[in-house]
Order: C-alpha cells, then structure tokens, then sequence
C-alpha cells in the first residue's frame, strides 16, 4: 500500500500541472460507449482552500470544450477484454474531443466500472503533540488505521476519510485547526481487481498520455447525480450502464459503500435477441424506441414489426406486440434490480436517516423502470440526470453521462484522500511496510 501511495501522489502532482497548463481530458471507459471531455480551468493558478478539501490543488472552475464518443469495443464487465480494439476506441474518442476544442490534450483522468469492488471500513486513532490539530497529525491518524487483509490480486482505489471525532467531539469534516486531547477518524477504502487496473493503466500509457487520476464510475456517478440533501441526509445511486450496474453509497457527503452487479443494458438487449431470433443491433434498435417494463392494456394492440434479411419472406415480415417486448425485457430488469436490493440490504442502507434511491446511467432510461425499481427497492426512487456543467453539450446532458460529468466534478473539486497528506515513512502501516519490503526483495 505504500507503493501505492507514492503513485497516487504522483497522480496528484500531474493533475496539479495539468491544471497549470489550463486544459485536462476526462476519459470514461464503460462496456457500451467511451466518452472523452476535455476541460478548460480557469484562474486555476489562483488556489482557494475550501472546506472539505485538503492539503492538494484545491478547487477550480472549468468549462467544457470539447466532447466526443465512441462505441466501446474490447471492454466487458467494465473491464478491457481485448487491448487493441479498447486502445483504439480510447484513441478515437480522444480525438474527436481534441479536434473540437482545437487544443492538444496529454493529462488524463479515467473512470471504469467492474473490477469487483470491495469496500471496508477504517478506525484510527493518535494522541496530539501540541494540542492543536495539524496538518501532521492529519497524516498520522490516517496512517493508524489498521488496514485489513484484502488478499492477494488487490489494489486500493479510494481511501477517504468520512468523519473525524476530538475528544468528545465527532462529526467533524476537516479538524485542522481544532484544539483537543485525541483524534480518531474513520476511514472508507476500496479495493478492486489488481489485473482490471493495470490493463487500464497500460492501454493508455499505450496511447501516448499521462495518468493524471483514476476513480470509480459508480463513486463519480453518485457526486453527479445527487443533491446536496441526498448526500447529506444519505441516499444510494445506482448506476445502470451496459455491462454492469455500479451501486454506491453516501452520507455526510461521502461515499461509504460501493458495489457492482455484473449485468447492465446489454445483457437485456441480448435477452431480446435470443428471444426474438434477430441481431444484437436490431435488438438494441427495439430496446430503445419500443422498450419498457411496465405492460398496459394498448401494448397489447400495439405491433412492431422485426426486419430481417433472412431471405424466409415468412422468418423477415414477422410482428410482435408490445406487450410480447415487455414480456421479455421485464425478467432481466427485475433480476439486476434484485441483486441491487440484496446488495443494499447487505451494506445496512435501511439504517440510514434517508433512503433516497436514484437510478442513473443509460440503461435507467428505460419507460416504467421508476415505478417497478420503486416495488422492488422501496418508495423512494427517482431518476437522476447529471448536474448542469458550464459548455457541456445538449447530447451529454442525458443519464448516460453521469459518470463523465461527475469525473469532471472529480477533477475540479477533489475529495480528501489519504496520499493527499505527507505520511512519515515510520507511519506507514505494519502490513503495507511488510508487502513493500517482499516485493524489494522479490523484484531486486
């Protein structure tokens, strides 16, 4: 984990001089589509320390000026499957935001989704020196919470802190300047798939640009799509994209608890596939303008005719109704949202003081998936849209863009991580200082 610090550290640094330099990329690599921003800061050499907000650049304004996608090819699950065919789709779509904004880009930050994400819960506790709460004393209660054995084959993406607590005092965002006796703090981390994350960093080293920070797609989803209150008071986002559905959580403005179920919007369009004997791409063309979940007396008069081109005149003029779609697509839906349920269930999001739930991404786009998440799930369901960014196009201002729009918020507005604080070396935790000084050995 110390490795792993010191590279996150140096991500910081290239987004600190990407912001210098005035323009940064936003790369969102998902299993349907691959979705390229590129930022414009402004004044980003005037920092302004904010609440909230450590000891990193701090905060800038941006707007967007150029924005391109492309199909996603060579990723399933949210993880890449084949290098060349993602490398390419990855290029594609980051120069078409570069000609758009008529400016070269070579700091990226990249969101993904899959990877089995694994959240823990951290504890820490020091004495203070002085008195007073600083910045060192920061770094050292974050260094003292235990880290768990999350086995071989993992890598920590996020490590935040979510409450801070002096003496008798909790509840605390940021306890800089605080007097007090001790300080604890209570730390979110998570863990993914070490292999999904480095055939991530290698595709685009492979294309010739420079990491300058890594997030989740369902954490960066949720700061986009939810409000202030829904942050505070806790609500969960449910990210619903092609490949996979990303599930997180909030509290206090932050997130405590992130998940994925491995099945999205694709795996309904091949359900319709298998189902009505026709390609995947006919398929997805019914999905989107015949779709739902929720079948009404008129769907049953309702015809759809399915084009072939088969050469059978009998197997190529065939009509379905509505009701016959809805039949299909409905199953599928229910099974994704059902393991969202256990999923909650299982992080205790019923103990929360609110259970807002907003459904987001493109497969959330669906007629009738509010009123059937809200049988499944519990009352409070709507649909979320991303929040409105200065130049952002009209076509990225739908659901599918929640994680690139929220990447972009990411960027601007960081949240406190742990590498973003000068850790003493003899801090480091037990564990992390013991797989540091094995890979020494078994690399030298």
């Amino acid at each position: 984990m110390s490795m792993l610090y010191q590279s996150q550290r140096a991500m910081r640094a290239k987004r600190q001089e990407a912001m210098r330099r005035g323009v940064m990329a936003i790369l969102d690599v998902g299993s349907h589509k691959i979705a390229c921003l590129v930022l414009r800061f402004d004044s980003s050499d005037e920092f302004r320390p904010s609440d909230g907000v450590g000891a990193m650049a701090g905060q800038s304004s941006f707007r967007v000026i150029g924005a391109a996608t492309t199909r996603s090819r060579g990723v399933k699950f949210g993880e890449i499957e084949t290098m060349q065919e993602t490398e390419r789709a990855i290029r594609t779509a980051i120069q078409g935001a570069q000609k758009m904004a008529a400016s070269r880009v070579d700091h990226v930050i990249v969101s993904f989704a899959g990877a089995r994400p694994r959240s823990y819960g951290l504890t820490g506790e020091v004495s203070l020196q002085t008195g007073t709460v600083s910045e060192c004393d920061v770094a050292r209660v974050l260094a003292a919470c235990d880290v768990p054995d999350f086995g071989e084959g993992r890598e920590v993406l996020h490590a935040q802190p979510v409450n801070f607590a002096l003496d008798h005092r909790t509840g605390l965002s940021d306890p800089r300047g605080h007097v007090g006796n001790r300080l604890s703090t209570d730390m979110h981390l998570l863990t993914i798939d070490a292999h999904a994350i480095e055939n991530l960093l290698y595709c685009v080293k492979r294309c010739d640009l420079e990491l300058a920070g890594i997030a989740s797609s369902s954490y960066v989803a949720g700061v986009a799509s939810l409000v202030e209150d829904e942050q505070e008071l806790g609500a969960a986002c449910i990210d619903m994209g092609g490949g996979s559905t990303g599930l997180s959580i909030f509290i206090k403005k932050h997130m405590i608890f992130a998940d994925t179920v491995r099945m999205g919007g694709d795996h309904v369009t091949s359900d319709i596939s298998q189902g009505l004997q026709i390609p995947m791409h006919d398929a997805e063309r019914l999905k989107t303008r015949f779709g739902g979940v929720v079948a009404t007396g008129i769907d049953d008069r309702e015809r759809i005719e399915l084009e072939a081109d088969t050469g059978d005149w009998h197997h190529d003029r065939r009509t379905i109704s509505r009701a016959e779609l809805i039949g299909v697509m409905r199953p599928r839906v229910e099974e994704i949202l059902e393991e969202v349920r256990a999923r909650l269930d299982a992080a205790g999001f019923d103990h929360l003081p609110s259970q807002r739930i907003v459904l987001t991404g493109g497969a959330s786009q669906v007629p009738g998936l509010d009123a059937l998440a809200s049988k499944i799930l519990g009352n409070q369901v709507r649909l979320g849209r991303p929040l409105r960014v200065q130049g952002l196009p009209q076509s990225a201002c739908g659901p599918a863009f929640s994680a690139c729009v929220g990447l972009s918020l990411f960027a601007a507005y960081p949240q406190d991580e742990w590498w973003d604080f000068e850790v003493p070396a003899d801090r480091y935790p037990a564990r992390s200082l013991k797989r540091a000084v094995k890979w020494f050995r078994d690399n030298w």
